[in-house]
């Protein structure tokens, strides 16, 4: 009888340090599974995100209508038409004439 109670305290003394062994790596494994159950999710439904994204995105800074984005490219012909007359001004004062004429046509 003795015998048996000898194999069984050290078995039990050693079933705390397993324990904690296992509560420890229980604690480091959980959020690494977290994670890669979170960037599964995202992966399989990343086409319902990005869709999301844009409609959000349209929300907060519609999309031009083409005449808005005409207006803008004419404006910056414009601009760019006044920028070139202003370099050649001292140069040559009439191509920088003509360009003024061309950009105030629009």
């Amino acid at each position: 009888m003795m015998s048996l109670l000898t194999i069984a305290f050290p078995a039990e003394a050693a079933l705390p340090a397993l324990q904690a062994f296992a509560g420890n790596f229980v604690s480091l494994v959980r959020p690494m599974v977290g994670l890669s159950v979170l960037a599964a999710v995202l992966l399989a439904f990343r086409p319902l995100l990005i869709g999301l994204l844009r409609a959000g995105l349209l929300i907060l800074k519609p999309r031009q209508t083409l005449e808005q984005r005409s207006a803008r490219s004419v404006l910056h012909s414009i601009i760019m038409l006044n920028g070139m007359a202003r370099d050649l001004d001292g140069a040559h004062p009439s191509l920088a004439n003509e360009l003024r004429a061309l950009a105030s046509r629009g």
